[in-house]
């Protein structure tokens, strides 16, 4: 969706628009008028006597003349002066005659050299090019002048370096609503008190109530947190100043203050608003550093700032601040005390339900086929935040207008969460017969052992042909229901199925190859996890030794706590022996259902693929071992406590 356009402001009043004071104005409109009669007079012509051409000829052949000027349209000659005037030593007569018009005579200069008259040419004058070559300078000088002078007299944060980058949006057009954001319902029933309050303030002051000076929108990346705050502005129908918090922290220390102190003063005359900013922890971290010497003068000026205008304005002022982050463990504890972000909105991945809200939003201006279920699509996306589902209506279009379809259909939307869960097919990489093998036996040791594990979800499908950019094979397997929580069970499991591939390599070949490399770091993070986050260790027992983890972030881990060689070798061992029962209980169901595993294999080398009937026909004659179950829940010996 398209930003709205900018809306433009009126300048404020009295105030001339070009940000000059009018005193100053006058005062340079007086200087132009006295330069310009001044280079009108010293370039008038001396007033002097008009005599006819015939009598002008008449003096020169008569030897009174003494010299001429010639110009573009007149003549100005001296005479000689008389008898008695050479006398006195007078050399010529100082009175100036002029003949005009210059009539067109061939001759005259021929007549004048015969009488040896001095002869002066006059160039081409151009009085208007001259008065503007000696204006321009000066006017330029005055304008700077003048426009220099007044952003000093308005202080260092008139200037653009310390002036907020905030970009200001109308909704006159694009407008956005809660209509356009779905999945989120009950972060659109809490902010519906805001949008509340700046249609009708007077509703809650009448009773005594202050509406949060600030709400702080936390969620995973992609759930709608931007989209959100404009639908607030959007269905309040005031301004939206909106801006990230990585655009206020400059170079040079003070500039960041300085962008905070101009956003709210714009914010302040254009109540009532709403002020959004964007990835609020890159300027509100916490400024107690882990490490000496860790500080940031510039963003902890800044963040100081922004804290001590979120105390300067009243309540019901008429702006309200809001902020979007996905880390809201860094983010400084002054910010999220009572009476600055007063409130705070979770904004998480949507459910089931809340998918195909979302799908259906997207989905209105793609033309669909009549196949296609966008309940089942759902179902098939658990985890997808409304980014993703955007992605996917769209690589899904894509796909059906590469093949030339009338509407996008089912199938194509299949394709497209392969594509964004595996990545793109290589066709061109080809695979020789031994690794074609290995990649089939790998394959379908994944799909037997997820096919018997509790909770992994149903196998989709299973593929032999390359994808993204180390995957040589993939096995889909899609969770049928939204799973917040995972039991012990369901991690060893987890385990077994990452580590299938690499024991059906191992009991077909009798050796390994370096294929399963990306499952054996997933399944020792995940053991690693079990035992030193989860408790899960009859050892340790319910012993946390990672710190927590970021919430909304995927792959930010905190450092471990400080513990002993002991204990980190205890750690080290319960791991191993994890993942090696988990391995041991994977090859034993392999070596049960060998002759599925063979099936299977062979039917990758033919097919390239299975999926539908035909793979689940093949996975249902799978028999699980007996010890499997106990396994899978070994049961912890609970403390005896004896009172004595």
């Amino acid at each position: 969706m398209q930003n709205p356009t900018p809306s433009p402001r009126p300048n404020p009043p009295n105030q001339n628009p070009n940000g000059l004071k009018p005193t100053l104005v006058n005062i340079g409109w007086l200087v132009v008028w006295f330069l310009v009669m001044t280079f009108t007079l010293t370039r008038m012509p001396p007033r002097s006597e008009q005599v006819p051409y015939s009598e002008f000829l008449t003096q020169v052949e008569s030897g009174q003349v003494a010299a001429v000027r010639v110009s573009e349209r007149r003549i100005e000659y001296r005479l000689k002066p008389a008898d008695d005037a050479v006398l006195e030593g007078e050399t010529a007569d100082p009175s100036v005659s002029v003949t005009t018009p210059l009539p067109a005579d061939p001759d005259l200069p021929r007549l004048l050299r015969s009488h040896a008259v001095e002869i002066t040419a006059v160039p081409v004058s151009n009085w208007v090019g001259g008065l503007w070559s000696l204006l321009f300078p000066l006017l330029m000088l005055w304008f700077l002048w003048g426009a220099f002078s007044n952003r000093i007299q308005e202080g260092p944060a008139a200037l653009s370096v310390g002036k907020s980058k905030a970009r200001i949006y109308s909704q006159t057009e694009h407008r956005v609503t809660f209509d356009d954001v779905a999945g989120v319902d009950e972060a659109k029933a809490e902010l519906q008190e805001i949008v509340g309050f700046l249609k009708e303030s007077k509703r809650y002051t009448r009773l005594g109530a202050k509406i949060p000076k600030g709400v702080l929108l936390v969620g995973p990346p992609g759930t709608g947190k931007t989209l959100l705050a404009r639908a607030i502005a959007g269905e309040a129908g005031v301004p939206f100043f909106s801006m990230s918090a990585s655009e206020f922290i400059e170079m040079f220390v003070g500039v960041g203050a300085s962008r905070v102190r101009n956003l709210f003063e714009q914010a302040k005359k254009q109540a009532p608003c709403i002020v959004f900013i964007d990835e609020l922890d890159a300027l509100g971290k916490s400024r107690t550093p882990n490490t000496p010497f860790a500080g940031n003068d510039e963003r902890e000026q800044t963040l100081n700032q922004l804290l001590a205008e979120m105390d300067g304005f009243e309540p019901n002022a008429g702006v309200i601040l809001l902020a979007a982050t996905n880390r809201p463990e860094v983010l400084d504890p002054a910010l999220l005390r009572a009476g600055r972000f007063d409130r705070r909105v979770v904004v998480d991945r949507p459910d089931r339900q809340g998918r195909e809200a979302i799908l259906n939003v997207h989905a209105k201006s793609v033309h669909l086929a009549d196949d296609v279920a966008l309940s089942k699509l759902a179902a098939r996306t658990p985890g997808f935040a409304g980014a993703d589902l955007a992605n996917l209506v769209n690589e899904a279009a894509l796909l059906a207008a590469r093949k030339n379809r009338a509407a996008v259909m089912m199938a194509d939307f299949n394709e497209a969460i392969e594509r964004m869960l595996t990545g793109l097919e290589k066709k061109s990489r080809i695979l020789n017969d031994l690794e074609k093998r290995t990649v089939a036996y790998h394959e379908a040791g994944h799909a037997i052992i997820g096919s018997l594990m509790p909770g992994a979800g149903k196998v989709e499908k299973i593929s032999i042909v390359p994808r993204g950019v180390g995957a040589l094979g993939y096995t889909l397997q899609l969770p049928e229901d939204d799973r917040f929580l995972m039991m012990e069970d369901e991690i060893r499991g987890r385990l077994m199925i990452l580590l299938g591939g690499r024991a059906a390599e191992e009991l077909t070949f009798d050796r390994v190859s370096t294929g399963a490399s990306d499952d054996i770091q997933k399944a020792t993070d995940l053991a690693e996890r079990c035992i030193t986050l989860y408790g899960m260790s009859k050892t340790l027992g319910p012993v946390a030794v990672e710190r927590t983890q970021a919430q909304f972030l995927e792959g930010l881990t905190q450092p471990r706590r400080p513990i002993s060689p002991h204990l980190s070798e205890t750690i080290d061992r319960e791991i191993k022996d994890l993942i090696d029962q988990a391995y041991q209980m994977a090859l034993e169901i392999l070596l049960r259902n060998q002759t599925v595993l063979e099936h299977i294999a062979q039917n990758l080398l033919d097919a390239e693929s299975l999926e539908g009937e035909t793979l689940k026909t093949l996975l249902s004659n799978i028999r699980p071992p007996t010890e499997l179950q106990s396994w899978l829940n070994p049961g912890h010996q609970r403390l005896r406590v004896s009172h004595v």
